[in-house]
């Protein structure tokens, strides 16, 4: 944790215990760049999860097709669920047919966009070469100022309202519009968008049969803007008192984390572990068993790394953890043309869809 941050959470724990609630909100939304209105400011809104006061519609699509030399279709759209509105972007690949295909969810990080975090992760041409359709959401900014998903606020991690209700219904639309396998859907973000990620597949298991985790933080230990920076350059331990299961994630976890990053505290990386191994008792077990696999390797664009593989009592892998050595607080492999991309590292996005395609509804 640097110094200036060390300066901005003892001062708005400084604030916090005089009263000034204010003040310490304000100082904490500059220093995390989480802007969101304070609780006074937000509306109070009815239940997602209430069919007759907040129904679902699909608007404004708007197709394009043969995009560049592949023929694949990237469609925009737009999707309100309840009094959740945004825009979104599908790629479908190439020579599409009616065979179910797997259906990856992609949720940007903060100062990011649908487009941005295509470019980024380059999964477009990915999905051209191995046959699954991507979503990539849009946070607009008037939701939060910079671009966040809220994954430290709880009325936005429940699946019957907030965000993490439009993102489920948002992937459920898109899977029934686009034939998408039902038994294939995955979700993967970066930073506040991992967090969401995260999030989404400890709610929604049944949905999401797998989740692919970067530079991103554990879920349900932030409560609240304060202890969302805690967790983000303390870790853990910091909000939590040591506990980090908080129940588990059900499906399996793949994370990547840089152990340079600044802005994500990297003992976030190994909470997110203790998550995915949470509840499985032959997975937890195996912590410091002879059958979790440990690979170390270099990059061929010149980061080192350690891949370390957690085995379930079937033989699958039920977590899996890349720390890249000397990686800061960007996407491993990405496009250096887009933001937060680190070209040096090992390609996240191939091994992100490498684990997804190996884990699907039996």
């Amino acid at each position: 944790m640097n110094e200036t941050l060390k300066t901005i959470l003892a001062e708005a724990m400084h604030l916090g215990r005089e009263g000034r609630f204010t003040e310490a909100t304000a100082l904490i939304q500059r220093g995390l760049h989480l802007t969101q209105p304070l609780p006074e400011q937000r509306e109070s809104h009815p239940s997602a999860g209430d069919p007759d006061r907040c129904p679902v519609v699909e608007a404004d699509f708007e197709v394009i097709e043969d995009i560049g030399r592949t023929g694949g279709r990237s469609i925009h759209g737009h999707f309100t669920h309840g009094i959740e509105a945004r825009d979104y972007r599908v790629y479908v690949p190439a020579g599409a047919d009616d065979r179910p295909r797997p259906l990856i969810l992609m949720l940007h990080g903060c100062q990011q966009d649908a487009e941005d975090f295509a470019r980024l992760t380059r999964l477009d041409p990915l999905a051209d070469e191995l046959g699954f359709i991507v979503l990539y959401p849009t946070q607009p900014r008037t939701a939060n100022a910079t671009g966040c998903w809220n994954w430290f606020l709880p009325e936005h991690r429940c699946a019957d309202q907030g965000e993490a209700a439009w993102l489920i219904a948002l992937t459920q639309a898109i899977a029934t519009r686009y034939r998408a396998d039902p038994h294939h859907i995955h979700v993967a973000g970066l930073s506040a968008g991992g967090a969401m990620a995260l999030t989404l597949a400890a709610t929604q298991p049944a949905l999401f049969r797998s989740v692919g985790v970067h530079s991103g933080l554990p879920h349900g230990l932030a409560q609240d803007q304060l202890s969302a920076l805690t967790l983000m350059h303390q870790g853990p331990t910091a909000v939590s008192g040591g506990r980090t299961s908080m129940g588990g994630i059900g499906v399996p976890v793949i994370v990547f984390q840089g152990d340079a990053d600044l802005r994500v505290n990297p003992a976030n990386a190994s909470g997110i572990i203790e998550q995915a191994l949470s509840g499985v008792p032959e997975a937890r077990s195996g912590l410091d068993a002879s059958g979790v696999e440990r690979k170390t390797g270099r990059a061929p664009g010149g980061l080192g790394y350690t891949r370390t593989r957690y085995p379930a009592a079937d033989g699958s892998i039920r977590a899996e953890l890349w720390m890249v050595q000397g990686g800061g607080h960007a996407w491993f492999g990405g496009d250096p043309a887009a933001s937060f991309a680190e070209p040096r590292g090992p390609d996240a996005s191939r091994e992100m869809v490498r684990f997804f395609l190996e884990h699907s509804a039996p």
